[in-house]
């Protein structure tokens, strides 16, 4: 209270403040973008570098452009006369020739499956095949969000296909740990499909080069992995009209579709079928838009999982439970990988809460990672209204009380575990209990915070038993 300075006879007014400061909460779900786009401008001016806050997917296109268009060499189109004028089409893709960016398709989906606010750095122009992302660019990029303190979510979409997947993986991790502000979400290295010779695919192989970073344990709480990639029910860009009919009748092969005629029966046959081949993308956009449609929906305490992916046809290779158990937990490393599966009457799901770090029994599970970052990042925000203020008992309990009703406002909305709130929270600063008189001499205020965050249940065991007849 402010002391008046009473010095002329009169009445004076003074009002006195009887509230206690509060927390502002910060948000949880502001994921960083990094790969390349089509173009980056807005309102004129080159934002390549730039790391640039958009609001929607239609924003995205007008600072960022579409997708590259695919190679007319990336499909072949097989058009079969079955008599009566009736074809038989035929579209299959060519490996090696899709495009390797997917930052368009990306956005797409972590638009769709909930995301809200996002940033998007540029690292420049499509390249041509058979060029691939740069690590040199995906760092440089990542580096331009550093100082961004909105930025929560990490998300390198392009990371997978570029020259160097685990310096980006090992940079993202490092990022996150770092700052202590933001959880890193990465895509698998490769996914090996199933196919008739190879019925099994290679998850060990492909959960072995997701675990190949050097990043140490407790790095490792600050980020989450997921696997397979997804089916997305995006249409891959095609400039259809120059596509060339490759095989099947004589009479059509090399024909351009334009020669076909846009109003004949046939044109509009082969665009359908070109039209199905979808966009495979890694899982981390949608898994971004997960966290912020969790977020806003339930809080981000609850954990991301057991929740739909949406504007997929599925995981690009299906998993069963018997292959989830060396994802989920691995005894070697210790290092979790969440799966996205399908599941008969509820589509495709996400099936794993884990972080990385998946051996930890403190930091476990993203929920809990992520609730201990938002709270952290929320006080010590809100804490900084007293830096420099007398380091005494008033300002201790004004600090004390505005924790505390923060935390039993977290405590009500089911975010903390307890039947009362001390058994939920607890918050301690002063002398004598947090700090010495050295500490005070030296300027120190040292607030200690304990929270017992709900935690998910992963496991539930059900337990069944016959009874003898009673009658």
């Amino acid at each position: 209270m402010a002391i008046l300075k009473l010095s002329t006879p009169g009445v004076y007014v003074q009002e006195i403040s009887t509230f206690p400061p509060s927390v502002a909460e910060v948000e949880t779900a502001i994921p960083a973008f990094i790969g390349y786009t089509e173009k980056s401008t807005k309102l004129g001016v080159d934002i390549k570098w730039i790391p640039t806050k958009i609001n929607s997917f239609s924003e995205y296109e007008l600072f960022f452009g579409d997708a590259q268009q695919e190679a007319e060499d990336s499909i072949t189109i097989d058009a079969t006369d079955t008599g009566g004028g009736n074809y038989a089409i035929q579209v299959l893709p060519v490996a090696g020739k899709k495009s390797v960016h997917n930052m368009y398709y990306a956005l797409r989906h972590y638009f769709d499956n909930g995301g809200g606010s996002a940033y998007i750095t540029s690292v420049g122009g499509y390249t041509a095949l058979p060029g691939s992302p740069k690590k040199d660019d995906l760092v440089k990029g990542l580096e331009s969000i550093k100082d961004i303190d909105e930025v929560t979510i990490l998300v390198i979409p392009e990371a997978q296909n570029c020259d160097d997947y685990k310096t980006v993986v090992e940079k993202m991790i490092t990022q996150a740990s770092d700052l202590k502000d933001r959880f890193a979400i990465i895509d698998p290295d490769k996914v090996t499909p199933k196919e008739p010779g190879n019925p099994s695919g290679d998850i060990a192989g492909d959960a072995a080069l997701i675990r190949g970073f050097s990043n140490g344990v407790d790095s490792s709480r600050y980020a989450a992995a997921y696997y397979p990639n997804l089916i997305t029910t995006y249409s891959l860009k095609f400039k259809f009209d120059d596509l060339t009919i490759d095989t099947g009748d004589v009479a059509l092969v090399g024909k351009k579709m334009s020669d076909l005629g846009t109003g004949s029966a046939l044109y509009a046959k082969m665009s359908t079928e070109v039209g199905k081949i979808s966009a495979e993308i890694p899982p981390s956009a949608a898994m971004a838009g997960v966290y912020a449609r969790v977020d806003n929906t339930d809080g981000v305490w609850k954990a991301p999982a057991n929740e739909a992916v949406l504007s997929v046809v599925g995981p690009s290779i299906p998993i069963s439970d018997r292959e989830q158990q060396s994802l989920n937990i691995d005894s070697t490393s210790g290092k979790s990988i969440n799966a996205i599966r399908t599941f008969p009457g509820y589509g495709t799901l996400v099936w794993g809460a884990r972080t990385l770090n998946g051996n930890d029994n403190e930091w476990r599970y993203i929920s809990v990672r992520r609730f201990f970052n938002m709270v952290e990042e929320s006080v010590k925000k809100s804490c900084a209204q007293f830096v420099f203020d007398p380091n005494t008992i008033t300002t201790w309990v004004k600090v004390q009380a505005m924790i505390e009703n923060y935390l039993f406002l977290k405590w009500r909305e089911g975010a903390l575990a307890g039947s009362k709130p001390e058994q939920a929270y607890f918050v301690r600063v002063g002398l004598g209990s947090t700090m010495t008189s050295l500490d005070i001499l030296e300027g120190r205020m040292n607030v200690e915070i304990g929270m017992a965050v709900a935690r998910p249940a992963e496991f539930i065991i059900l337990k069944f038993s016959q009874l003898m007849q009673q009658a």
